[in-house]
């Protein structure tokens, strides 16, 4: 069988004398790999070691690009786990993180359904995930990439708030008879961490006239609503599955699929979200109070819960200041979230071959490019004698990470790596390595 393959950077530029006899040995077995025509053209493939943790890494590497440090068994057991305590199918987010190597491990973990929302994510879940059932959750989607997702990538299943919406579906796929539509319905705002009221969902009257013109067209007629991004209130479920029965109950429809959407929560410094069990019961107990004659197929979308502690970032210091820290990453590339949204994340320093017994002291991290605004408030709680050329671990960059980095200012260069080490974070009922 042939080895599996992972992405990592060749070391620029080293001086053949400079390196050690570890580094000679993986350098020369870097320069014998092949460059596959589908990674990022500053990655390249190597053959599957066995996994180091993060220290050890950092101290084989000594990387200077920004690290990623994926935690694959993390991943694939957070999948079980999601995909054996909810009621339903599982569809991941494929927004929240791409990387074909989270795909891959979160199939490894069961799941078997993915959301995607462009025809990039498609094709992307088809090459690695062949097998895997997509559905088209974007509410309002380009006409070819509709007709393109039905013909050429097989997806039958269609999210839509809008009745020019519906009338587009059923055009580019010549008034297909297999279809899935899922109407997404309008929530107030709720008190999730991210707030997605704004842009997507009808309005309980239109809700109510979309079921109804879908439903003689539809092999599967669906409602689909989101709560909002980490949202740490687990009844906020109920009250839109309640909202959902009403809509449904004055449309007089028979419904087949009932999507609750994303939303669920991970732990971050300040914020310690209930076990996820509590997250299902209240799914469950919501869809029992609609009192619907048959019980719909329950779907979810998570993306953060499955994937954010499976990635943390590996960042070097370039300059300190008083308590700010200047590294090589920042909210144009890996930690976005932590800018103007205000994310905290866990942090530790990673001075290989020296501990530190500094206490923690809370810093504040300014990004690579020219920016002013490539600042990161925190407070990172980080050994207070961290200096310029030490390496800081960022925790919990799973989740819209690598999906939000641009190349601004040409600061787009990083490094991954497989890892064996447990989350700098857990979550209540997600468990560890």
């Amino acid at each position: 069988m042939a080895e599996t393959l992972r992405p990592l950077i060749e070391p620029a530029a080293w001086p053949e004398a400079e390196l050690s006899p570890m580094r000679k040995s993986q350098s020369a077995a870097l320069r014998a790999t092949r460059r596959d025509h589908r990674a990022p053209r500053h990655l390249r493939l190597v053959s599957r070691a066995p996994l180091l943790d993060v220290d050890q890494t950092v101290a084989l590497r000594r990387p200077t690009a920004p690290l990623h440090c994926l935690r694959p068994q993390l991943i694939r057991n957070t999948a079980a786990r999601f995909v054996a305590g909810f009621a339903g199918d599982v569809h991941y987010a494929v927004k929240c993180n791409p990387e074909p190597s989270v795909l891959r491990a979160l199939v490894d973990g069961g799941v078997t359904h993915f959301d995607v929302a462009s025809l990039a994510e498609i094709a992307l879940v088809r090459r690695h995930a062949p097998a895997a059932r997509m559905a088209f959750m974007h509410p309002v989607k380009p006409r070819e990439a509709i007709a393109e997702a039905y013909g050429r990538f097989g997806v039958r299943d269609f999210s839509l708030d809008s009745q020019a919406e519906l009338a587009k579906i059923l055009q580019e796929t010549g008034q297909a008879h297999d279809l899935g539509l899922h109407i997404r319905i309008a929530l107030p705002k709720g008190t999730a961490l991210y707030d997605l009221s704004g842009k997507f969902g009808a309005d309980a009257d239109a809700a109510v006239a979309l079921l109804r013109a879908a439903r003689p067209v539809a092999q599967r007629l669906g409602v689909c609503f989101h709560v909002g991004s980490q949202c740490m209130d687990p009844t906020a479920y109920g009250a839109a599955l309640a909202r959902a029965a009403a809509i449904v109950r004055v449309a007089g429809v028979t419904l087949d699929v009932l999507d609750v959407g994303g939303g669920f929560p991970v732990s971050y410094p300040d914020l310690t979200p209930p076990p996820l069990s509590d997250y299902f019961a209240a799914i469950e107990a919501g869809v029992a109070a609609m009192d619907l004659p048959v019980r719909p197929r329950l779907w979810c979308e998570p993306g953060r819960a499955l994937v954010a502690a499976g990635t943390s970032v590996v960042v070097k210091v370039l300059a300190r200041r008083g308590n700010e820290l200047f590294i090589n990453d920042g909210v144009y590339g890996s930690l976005s979230d932590a800018g103007v949204p205000g994310f905290r994340f866990p942090a530790r320093l990673v001075r290989p071959h020296e501990a530190s017994s500094a206490a923690a002291e809370p810093f504040v991290l300014f990004g690579p490019t020219c920016d002013s605004a490539d600042r990161m408030a925190g407070p990172f709680l980080i050994a207070g004698d961290v200096s310029e050329g030490d390496w800081i671990e960022i925790g919990q960059l799973g989740a819209y990470g690598v999906a939000l980095a641009t190349a601004f200012n040409g600061f787009d260069g990083r490094e991954q790596a497989e890892v064996s080490d447990a989350p700098l974070l857990a979550t209540p009922g997600h468990g560890t390595v």
